[in-house]
Order: structure tokens, then sequence, then C-alpha cells
């Protein structure tokens, strides 16, 4: 069976903490898009960690971890963050990676710095991770496979056209040093004796796991509203976010992904530039960020603060529907116990009229939030595994979030650590 944990947001929704749980029950863990740009925080017995290329399972010793064909694999940085869990006593994961897998360059990274730097007060908020820089070669169809690492020849004739064209943008448009073709192919042989052991058919080893009832998880990176097609463009990530590309990503026949597991936050949360309707500020802000997470909601690859908002039906009812739901996952509830009342965002008023749908981003950009408050339950619920051992006002919120959203709650996390989990038939 194949599911998949996506994010019905900005990102940040918790999805590191239900692959890690989900993981239990798996044999392979997959992640298909994406890069190093954003994180997964994973607390569990061997520590708190931040994940930014590994999937969130290489903590089971019984699972097979795979970066996907759809990933943007930055090799040192896989490398490094191997090297951070095995240090901190977490077994060596079992690794694969696809040989259709490409590369994030060095200059992927620079060409990122140099492009928000140019754009000053107009940048899009970047990472600064390479990804932006990485997709677009990809597209273009000059970037670097895994698998071309294999043919020197070729390769080094490859890197003399692709940096001919880089060094005219870095010599007019930059006005940055030059890169040199020697340079960038003794760096991919570095990468090369790095990643061989890892390199496998991603597609079909998958193909035979399937045939061979193996549990298969894929995990994306970000949500919804990050999407490039779907999400508040153009303040979006440069690949889907979307369950349905989990099949791209990976490589695996598209109904092959038979569970969906979209994971919303209890409250809302984002890290970068663009629409955020529910975002609230000041005092009230500070407070919900310094209490939110595990030690806080600052970013796993950033550590900049992250904006707050209340719970937004309208985006998380859109953010669900569009990765095709079958389960929510509810997280960081235990946060909200502080509040006397909690503010839902349950529509958008652009325009004088109020709308329930969630709009482009130029209409989006008018939109103002419509609340109804809540009473809330002003208690500590850790350590609470039944779904009505829950205070009632709790269990009020979440049915009234998943009336809104139209999708069924199924899991609420109410802790950090894996075991806090409250399963819930709906």
């Amino acid at each position: 069976m194949v599911r998949a944990v996506v994010g019905a947001n900005w990102g940040d929704e918790g999805k590191g903490k239900i692959t890690d749980m989900l993981g239990e029950t798996s044999d392979i863990i997959v992640r298909f898009q994406g890069g190093a740009n954003a994180g997964h925080t994973i607390v569990n017995n061997y520590g708190k960690f931040a994940l930014h290329t590994l999937p969130s399972g290489v903590f089971y010793s019984h699972t097979t971890s795979i970066i996907g064909n759809g990933v943007a694999l930055n090799i040192p940085v896989l490398f490094k963050e191997i090297n951070s869990i095995v240090e901190k006593g977490v077994p060596m994961p079992k690794i694969l990676v696809s040989d259709r897998a490409q590369m994030v360059m060095p200059y992927h990274i620079l060409f990122d710095e140099y492009e928000e730097e140019r754009l000053a007060g107009k940048s899009f908020g970047s990472t600064k991770s390479g990804i932006a820089p990485f997709y677009s070669d990809k597209y273009a169809k000059i970037g670097f496979q895994v698998s071309e690492l294999f043919d020197e020849d070729a390769l080094k004739e490859k890197i003399q056209r692709v940096i001919a064209t880089k060094n005219v943008l870095l010599e007019h448009l930059y006005h940055k040093p030059l890169l040199k073709a020697e340079e960038v192919f003794d760096t991919l042989m570095e990468y090369r004796k790095m990643i061989a052991p890892y390199v496998c058919d991603v597609s079909a080893y998958l193909y035979q796991a399937i045939k061979d009832g193996k549990n298969i998880l894929l995990e994306g990176q970000l949500g919804s509203l990050k999407d490039p097609d779907h999400g508040i463009y153009p303040m979006v990530t440069s690949s889907s976010t979307l369950a349905a590309y989990g099949a791209i990503g990976a490589g695996i026949p598209p109904y092959e992904i038979k569970q969906i597991i979209t994971v919303c936050k209890a409250y809302s949360s984002a890290v970068g530039a663009g629409e955020f309707v529910s975002e609230i500020f000041g005092e009230e802000a500070d407070e919900l960020r310094r209490r939110g997470g595990d030690g806080g909601e600052y970013g796993a690859t950033t550590g900049r603060p992250r904006r707050m908002g209340w719970f937004d039906c309208v985006a998380s009812k859109y953010g669900c529907r569009i990765q095709g739901t079958t389960d929510v996952a509810f997280t960081v509830l235990d946060v909200l116990g502080y509040l006397d009342e909690i503010p839902v965002c349950v529509g958008y008023e652009i325009d004088g009229t109020v709308t329930k749908d969630f709009p482009t981003t130029s209409l989006l950009k008018k939109a103002k939030p419509v609340y109804e408050v809540l009473p809330g339950w002003k208690s500590d619920i850790r350590g609470i595994r039944n779904y009505e051992e829950l205070p009632e006002n709790c269990r009020n919120y979440i049915e009234f979030v998943e009336k809104e959203i139209g999708f069924p709650i199924t899991m609420i996390s109410n802790g950090p650590g894996r075991q806090d989990i409250i399963y819930r038939n709906c």
C-alpha cells in the first residue's frame, strides 16, 4: 500500500512528526520533491532533529529511505545530515538515491543569493538554498542528473556548455566572479565518490516493492499553498507540493496512492513572503509563536521567526481539496490550551462580498478574514490518548474545524513526541 503525507497550508504543519510516526508501519519512505530549503522537526527517543533532505522515517532500523527523482539533491547537505544523526546514536539508515535525481550545484546557491540581492526589497524571501535556480535549470534541460556523474567525457563537455551561459549572467547581470569548468568538474567528482554506493533505479525498486506488498510512505515538503500551480503564486516554491506529484517524483503509477494524509496545524504559521489572510501581529503573535511547536515557531532551516495566524478554514479546505485528502492529521492542538477564546477564520471578505472559496493571488491580496470565535478549554491536553477524554470545548473546536473544511480529522497530535497522538474514527 502507498500512502502520502502532505501539507494543507504554507508548510510547517507538522508533517515530519506524522511521517516519523507512520514510519513504524512502513517499509519504505520516499522524499519525492523539494530540497534542503525547508525542514521537518522530529522529536523521538534519540532526541530532537531538524531534517532537510532525509525522509522523516530514517530513525527506524526496518525502513529504507529513498531520495526520489523529484528531489533537488544537495549531496554535501545530505551527507552532513546523515553524519549528524549517526553522531547522536541513530543507527546508519539504509538509503537509496534515484539515478534520475538532479543535483543542486554550488553555483545554484550563488545564483539564488545574487538574485535575492539584486531584487532587494522585491525579493521572494528565498532560503537561498539554490532551489529556484536548480528547478529553472532542470526544466531548461541544463541540470545534472546523478547518472551523468558516471560518464566523465560527456560530463566535461556538458559542463563547458552550461557554464558558458552562466558566466554571461555572472559577468553582465550580477557582476560576480566567473565559473571555471575544471573546478565544477572536480566538485562533481567529489560528489560521485560520496553518492555512488547509494545510487539506484528507484522506479524499478518501487515497482517491485509494490508487487511484493510493501508499505510505502511518500513524504512531501511544504504545503498546498506553496505549490507553483495551485498556491499563492509567485510566492511559492519551485516544485509541486501535491500528493499527485508523489507519483512523478517517486516514479510510481498514480493509482497506487491509496491514502493521502494531509496535515493541518490547529493554528496557522508561515515562513517567507506571501499572502496570509489570518495573520496576527504584536503581542498576540509573539505569545502564540513562543508557545508554538516544540520550543517555539522558528523555521527548521532558516531559524527565522514564523509568521503567525489563527486557523484558516478557507485556505485549509482548499489545501485539503487540492491534495485529494482522505485523512486530516490535526497537529499542535495542545498549544492552544492557554487561550480563553480561539478565533477561527471561516471566510474571506473581498470587495464587500464574503466567500468561503480560496481565490487566486490577485484577489487574495484584497481579502480580509471573517472570524468566528470559539471558547477555549484552558487546560493541558498532553498525555491524553482517547478522543472522548479531551475537554468538551477542545472536541467542539476539532469538530467545528472538521465541518468547515469538509474532510475527516482522523489523527490529532497533542504533543511533540511519537506517542502524542489520538486516533479518531469518523
